[in-house]
């Protein structure tokens, strides 16, 4: 009963915090766990009362976490960058409500998902007056598959034919790139697959833009950095690194007229949320679980949620990964026993937790797939770890974690001290540290001897991704994308494979549901092999998946035009304001 009280203490705490904070407050901190690419949709253009869309005016929107500054698709690291880079910037392709691709700045003919021919709109203009072409596109491909390449993009170019041979420098450029014309390009697959297309890297760079730039110091440049030029309905004007963006609109935007005259984006406290609403200094933003139920209570704010396409989870390090080789060298041993971690996933009460830290905005998640997607497997065809605490005691008990000098607390098979390490990121968010202590209090009341620690944001992922041995156990999101397939983060040879999870049926698998032998064009044939994958993935338990959380975005009731479902918000060119 003393971990449930707490739990709601927390609850409360936060609630209040928000509530204070109603009262005005400024400051930038926060963190966006998970990764995500584009978000933009098409839609009908938005009408006012009047039957058309209003002109004119500025818009702040505002992001509670302080972006990295990386304003490039190719180069950008969190999803806070990610929210600006939408705003001016745009892909060749689209996707739909029901996350299939549609044609948006090219369109495409392929007979055999290998060898495709793709069609540039003519007169489309970067923000620096260029044209775009395909060779801004070729610029972009070669530049991800440059070995000075910073970025970690290279899977989304690494199946063109010739792309490899590139990257190891064996080849001047890529072979399966052929430049038709400047509005025209085939592109070669080193096989057909059937996700080609939706895993092809989609953004072109503009290659006037970063002319004489070396590829490793790209990230680093201003192109990248201050004054980033994209193909959106919006250009970048100014940037105060981590206070403000301020954009402009593009009045030569290819798409058609662009409603408002300017976005500023600022870059607030998160607890200053409630209050920067209520008080119209701000008309849009993400906002966090936590301030959901006082914003809830504003008359001039609407809160529009969507099913969303990330998921929390625990991560086990399982091993480590030679980036270089790309493959994992090196089994870790602590969490190697499968039991360990049932037993640390049954020890949850994931229910609990949700209700106490994301107020009603989210669920539990059983498999590594978010249940919005439409290859997710019902929960009755994988592993699922309901919250018994008496099974992770038994399961504990099985694997020879028993408790032998009397502390309370169990030794690990050989009578070892054993402790669980949790690390999670540390930002100036509440609730963070806060639902941390709350995963280590759980596998504590089953035996486990937890230790937490918080780790600076921006180091925390790269921790994680080079393994360092102080990471043991560690929380992390994912956004899986409009593309079903979940290689880039579960292959063995993936570097976003984080847990370092190898199991060759799991790689197998994967595989299969690729291969236009094994599935051609049968989604259902290819949904089942997914399932069987998630089935393996949640018997093996390399990560317990915790929660599934809706998109939550917070308006100002003088804002229209503004859409969201599945597959993101619509065009910032289609936004107005009502006054």
């Amino acid at each position: 009963m003393k971990r449930k009280s707490m739990l709601w203490l927390f609850a409360m705490i936060l609630v209040l915090s928000a509530f204070l904070a109603a009262c005005g407050g400024s400051g930038s901190d926060g963190a966006s766990e998970s990764d995500s690419g584009d978000s933009k949709k098409d839609g009908e253009q938005a009408t006012g009362e009047s039957g058309e869309a209003k002109k004119g005016g500025t818009l702040t929107y505002a992001l509670d976490a302080v972006p990295e500054g990386l304003y490039n698709w190719a180069f950008y690291g969190i999803a806070t960058d990610a929210e600006i880079i939408e705003l001016f910037d745009e892909s060749l392709i689209d996707y739909d409500e029901n996350l299939e691709p549609v044609p948006n700045i090219a369109s495409w003919e392929t007979e055999d998902n290998q060898h495709f021919t793709f069609k540039f709109k003519e007169g489309v203009k970067w923000h620096n007056g260029e044209e775009l072409t395909v060779n801004d596109w070729v610029f972009a491909l070669e530049t991800l598959a440059d070995p000075e390449y910073d970025g970690t993009r290279y899977t989304n170019v690494q199946t063109i034919q010739g792309a490899p041979e590139f990257r190891e420098g064996k080849a001047d450029s890529i072979s399966g790139l052929k430049v038709v014309d400047d509005y025209t390009i085939e592109i070669t697959f080193d096989e057909p697959r059937v996700n080609n297309l939706v895993n092809l890297w989609s953004y072109p760079m503009p290659e006037k833009a970063f002319e004489g730039i070396p590829v490793a110091e790209m990230s680093a440049s201003d192109v990248v950095r201050s004054k980033p030029v994209g193909l959106g309905p919006f250009k970048v004007e100014n940037i105060v690194p981590g206070e403000s963006v301020e954009l402009v609109k593009n009045e030569d935007y290819w798409n058609g007229d662009v409603n408002l005259d300017k976005i500023i984006v600022r870059i607030i406290d998160n607890t200053a949320t409630v209050g920067a609403l209520q008080n119209g200094d701000v008309d849009m933003i993400a906002i966090q679980p936590v301030s959901g139920p006082e914003v809830e209570k504003l008359d001039n704010v609407e809160i529009v949620t969507a099913p969303g396409l990330s998921y929390y989870y625990v991560g086990f390090k399982l091993g480590k990964y030679d980036a270089d080789k790309r493959e994992i060298v090196e089994e870790t041993p602590k969490y190697q026993d499968v039991n360990l971690r049932k037993a640390m996933a049954h020890a949850i009460n994931r229910e609990e937790w949700i209700d106490a830290f994301f107020f009603g905005y989210g669920k539990p998640v059983n498999k590594p797939v978010p249940s919005a997607h439409w290859i997710a497997a019902d929960d009755s065809d994988v592993e699922v770890y309901d919250y018994d605490p008496e099974k992770a005691k038994e399961l504990l008990d099985k694997a020879g974690y028993v408790d032998k000098d009397g502390d309370g607390f169990r030794e690990d098979p050989k009578g070892e001290k054993f402790e669980v390490k949790f690390s999670h990121y540390a930002t100036g968010n509440p609730t963070f540290e806060s639902r941390a202590k709350a995963l280590t209090q759980y596998w504590e009341e089953v035996g486990l001897k937890s230790k937490l620690e918080m780790v600076e944001v921006n180091l925390y992922y790269d921790m994680i991704e080079k393994d360092d041995s102080s990471i043991e156990t560690f929380f992390g999101g994912w956004s899986t994308g409009s593309d079903p397939d979940p290689s880039g983060l579960w292959k063995t040879d993936e570097i976003w494979n984080y847990p370092r999870y190898n199991n060759p049926e799991s790689d197998a698998l994967l595989e299969k549901a690729l291969s236009i032998e094994e599935v051609g064009d049968d989604k259902e044939k290819r949904k089942q092999i997914y399932a069987d994958w998630q089935k393996l993935v949640t018997e093996d338990v390399p990560m317990i998946f915790i929660a599934e959380l809706d998109e939550i975005y917070a308006k100002s009731d003088k804002v229209g035009g503004f859409e969201l479902d599945v597959s993101g918000h619509n065009s910032p060119a289609e936004w107005y304001l009502n006054e």
